[in-house]
């Protein structure tokens, strides 16, 4: 006997959803987010050979990397909250013109040869707190654009999007200076007009209608921290994340240290960063046909013992390929689990709250990194690289254990 459907007259069936490729929006966001990224990332490869290599002094380049980054320490909390009350496109199309007037200057500053370092501090400072609101909006924005079946594909296809970005920046940004000083920051400038103008291209809104009075800045940062204190997974996951955050730190110099004590040269430190880009744009691409087979909270445990056992490995390890390998497969994982958290915290978190908890997920998932740095210059002092190695192994371990034993993540999280 054959079952047939059953459809109440005069009802229409649920129209069909377009595969994630034909989606035009979502393509437009992901292509101007990208190219924007990608300009950056290529900007901040030329920065230090800009100084450089025009007479400038090491710690000059310091200066222009820490204009760099220190937005990041800066920013983020305010960028969050202000995400979720400006208009999201605006806000974008702003930080766009902010990197095209930023790089365009240096570039005039160059053909002219009238490199300043304040001003290019200043240029640096200010592409990267735009950058910072861009990410935090754009990610907000993304379940705007596409259906919530799509949600997991389309934020793995942007994680695969900034492993990409990773992987070409540094080489692009050289290579581009090598031809003309001006080449990288006259490339940037033109990315910063592609995301421009594919962001007006996009035809739906980017966030809810705002109904709620604003109030002050340092209330609705509270409320974000608060939110996310409710939320026991969240709560949870993100401190096992910021811890093994911190243990990456302490591998990523132990990594280094093995390359030189084993008498290979530098270039070697930048294979194993190309063969982790690798690892990580493989479980980018991969990470949406793993989710819809393993929950959540599986993945974050099953990562960090993961993570565990290769860096147990690293103390036993001194081959370059070997090494490659291993970091390679834990950047697989981390771009894993990146697109799980990502998905699963885009979900559950309101629209109005989607930069602010984001930006507490930033914060809290990264701030150990320099405490990281610090205790990996102890660990190896006082260990030796594969002491330092075991010990992190062992931390790593640790995690993955309390993961298990937490009740908050072993039971399936409510979506």
């Amino acid at each position: 006997m054959t079952s047939t459907s059953h459809i109440t007259p005069g009802a229409e069936a649920p129209a069909p959803v377009p595969p994630l490729r034909r989606n035009r929006d979502f393509r437009m966001l992901w292509v101007g987010a990208g190219a924007s990224l990608l300009g950056t990332r290529v900007a901040v490869a030329a920065y230090p050979l800009m100084i450089l290599w025009g007479g400038g002094t090491p710690a000059d380049a310091s200066l222009v990397a820490f204009a760099t980054l220190l937005p990041q320490l800066l920013f983020v909390l305010p960028a969050g909250a202000l995400v979720d009350r400006w208009n999201r496109r605006r806000a974008m199309l702003i930080c766009d013109a902010v990197g095209f007037s930023g790089m365009a200057s240096l570039v005039v500053a160059l053909l002219f040869g009238e490199v300043w370092l304040p001003h290019v501090m200043l240029v640096a400072f200010l592409d990267g707190a735009a950058v910072i609101v861009y990410r935090l909006a754009e990610r907000a924005s993304v379940r705007h654009v596409v259906h919530p079946t799509h949600l997991g594909a389309a934020l793995s296809q942007n994680e695969a999007r900034g492993q990409s970005t990773g992987l070409i920046g540094q080489p692009a940004g050289t290579a581009l200076y090598s031809v003309f000083r001006w080449l990288p920051f006259l490339f940037a400038t033109v990315t910063h007009l592609v995301a421009f103008v594919t962001l007006l291209t996009v035809r739906r809104d980017l966030q809810d209608e705002r109904v709620k009075p604003r109030r002050m800045l340092t209330t609705e940062i509270a409320e974000g921290f608060a939110w996310v204190w409710r939320h026991r997974f969240m709560r949870s996951a993100i401190l096992l994340v910021g811890g093994s955050n911190l243990a990456f730190q302490v591998i990523n110099l132990t990594l280094v240290l093995i390359i030189r004590e084993g008498g290979h040269p530098p270039y070697m430190v930048g294979l194993l960063g190309l063969l982790g880009g690798l690892g990580g744009l493989l479980g980018a691409l991969g990470a949406a046909r793993v989710m819809r087979r393993v929950p959540v909270q599986a993945i974050l445990i099953g990562v960090l013992a993961l993570w565990a056992v290769l860096i147990a490995l690293v103390a036993v390890t001194t081959l370059p390929a070997g090494l490659g390998a291993l970091m390679g497969g834990m950047a697989a994982l981390g771009a894993l689990l990146n697109v799980a958290a990502a998905t699963y915290q885009i979900r559950v978190t309101p629209d109005v709250m989607q930069g602010r908890v984001t930006s507490v997920f930033a914060l809290i998932g990264s701030g150990l990194n320099s405490v990281g740095a610090l205790l990996g210059g102890v660990l190896l002092s006082a260990a030796g690289t594969s002491g330092a190695a075991l010990i992190t192994a062992a931390g790593m371990g640790v995690l993955a254990f309390l993961a298990l034993c937490v009740p908050s993540i072993r039971r399936p999280p409510v979506e």
